[in-house]
């Protein structure tokens, strides 16, 4: 079931229809192992018809709109697994990667999975959009190095430790971490937050206030991290800004947790000062 959802969400930029075909083989298989119980079901009905619904309006009325903003706290809902009758599957629980840090526990989650359908039926440039690339090219080398040279930064200001890893469970973690968090946050805050206030504000703005709103969704890791999850919702937002497309935001925002579980201590620092 994970394998096939996963697949859902890998061909719905490209093959809309066969990713659907898989989504609803996906649900079927959610159903009938009971991952997926009764007010999962009656809430992802409610959204599919909301999502239809916006999507066949060529223009924004009152219904619409109003049905936009029902299936954007729906999909903050999935974000925070606040939506009843999922049960996601534990993969790892309570576990140190290393010896200098802090427990880690993560799951394939299918509530936050499904947050790039829902948000779909709001905006359907969702994941590709006209993009504003930079001048020159070299400023994608930049944007990619400084995802080790912020994790050093980090590492010196006391949030991290350089500890390598290579867990036993690194496939499990691949999967949910590039499928189930990385394109669920991508999506929601880079494909429809930070498109939607570009349309109102403009390119730049928009990229420091949903890099200030990621931040805080980190709130409960501490200050540290919130401002650290800031800084690097700034190179998010960047390649999809340049790239137009959620899937290259996808990819830096999954190499950079990836290259932090390698190499540094994971989630952070089980000593971080605070």
């Amino acid at each position: 079931m994970w394998y096939c959802l996963a697949a859902s969400l890998f061909f719905l930029p490209f093959y809309r229809r066969v990713s659907l075909g898989l989504l609803v083989i996906s649900l079927g298989l959610g159903i009938s192992n009971q991952t997926l119980q009764f007010p999962a079901i009656g809430a992802l009905v409610a959204m599919g018809a909301a999502a239809c619904f916006c999507y066949k309006q060529r223009t924004r009325n009152v219904a619409g709109t109003v049905a936009e903003a029902l299936l954007f706290l729906s999909a903050i809902a999935l974000m925070l697994h606040l939506v009843p009758g999922f049960n996601n599957l534990p993969i790892v629980s309570g576990v140190q990667v290393g010896p200098e840090s802090a427990p880690f526990t993560f799951y394939y989650n299918f509530d936050k999975a499904l947050i790039p359908f829902v948000l779909l039926g709001c905006l359907p440039t969702l994941l590709k959009r006209p993009s504003a690339p930079p001048a020159n090219r070299l400023w994608w080398l930049v944007l990619l190095l400084s995802m080790p040279t912020l994790l050093l930064i980090a590492t010196l200001a006391g949030g991290l430790r350089v500890e390598p890893h290579y867990p036993a469970w690194l496939g499990s973690f691949v999967l949910a971490n590039l499928f189930f968090v990385s394109l669920a946050e991508e999506t929601l805050f880079r494909g429809y937050v930070q498109q939607r206030l570009s349309l109102r504000v403009g390119n730049v703005r928009a990229l420091l206030m949903t890099a200030v709103l990621f931040g805080l969704a980190h709130a409960p890791g501490g200050a540290m991290l919130v401002f650290f999850a800031t800084l690097v919702g700034v190179i998010y937002g960047l390649a999809w800004l340049w790239s137009g497309r959620v899937w290259v935001s996808t990819l830096v925002h999954f190499a950079f947790n990836l290259l932090q579980l390698l190499f540094f201590t994971y989630p952070f620092w089980l000593h971080q000062p605070g």
